[in-house]
């Protein structure tokens, strides 16, 4: 589908979304980001996998890495409250060791690969300088933390600072005090971490497939008129 498609099939759909609907489009949009992406490595309990979709969302971070080794990845709907039509999910499930190739596709769009974990080069989080580059957060499970692949293939590695007897945090509450700062900080950098007008169109009209009921349909009769 070429730009000028999608920007009409855009306009087709709007007609069946409120006003109220689409401001908010534009509003949210206007705050989401790609520079930073969370990677969550094998997470296996839904109700911190759902946690960590609403906070992305929260957050404006609009792509989540989903990679599932041992672990299917599933969505509680108490949790997630339908965050996850909001963002971009990309998962890898195809083989018995899917991380690499996660990793290798995220090196190759032009992402650090930023380890949270505790290490000997460690820095944190306050530490971690964003001007070079974007970077994706991976998390793993709360027992293990990440793979050794992770820790051997990681650019640079980050700790949240804490002060108790307890050595870490849940992974939905490590996600949420990490983007949380993280995302406060880019968008106070003159960092140019806004989404494109071409992904911006990509976003809207996948929202607007995701309101506007049988939209499937809509399409199909759309484009046979188009190509008429």
């Amino acid at each position: 589908m070429t730009e000028s498609q999608k920007q009409a099939f855009l306009n087709y759909l709007s007609r069946f979304i409120t006003e109220n609907k689409l401001t908010r489009f534009n509003e949210v949009l206007q705050y989401r980001t790609r520079y930073i992406t969370v990677v969550l490595e094998d997470i296996f309990q839904s109700h911190n996998a759902s946690a960590v979709l609403r906070t992305c969302d929260c957050f404006g971070v609009q792509d989540v890495h989903i990679i599932e080794n041992q672990n299917a990845y599933t969505v509680n709907p108490d949790v997630a409250l339908g965050s996850s039509k909001w963002l971009n999910l990309f998962k890898y499930s195809d083989k018995e060791d899917n991380t690499p190739e996660a990793l290798q596709k995220l090196r190759k769009a032009g992402y650090r690969i930023i380890a949270t974990t505790l290490h000997s080069d460690q820095v944190k989080l306050q530490e971690l300088d964003l001007g070079k580059g974007p970077i994706a957060l991976v998390f793993g499970t709360e027992m293990r933390g990440v793979t050794k692949t992770v820790l051997e293939s990681a650019d640079e590695f980050v700790k949240i600072p804490m002060y108790g007897f307890t050595e870490s945090f849940n992974i939905s509450v490590s996600v949420a005090l990490s983007l949380f700062y993280l995302t406060e900080k880019l968008r106070s950098s003159d960092i140019n971490w806004k989404l494109s007008e071409n992904e911006i169109l990509d976003i809207r009209l996948e929202w607007a497939k995701q309101v506007v009921k049988r939209s499937d349909l809509l399409e199909r009769d759309f484009f046979q008129k188009y190509s008429d």
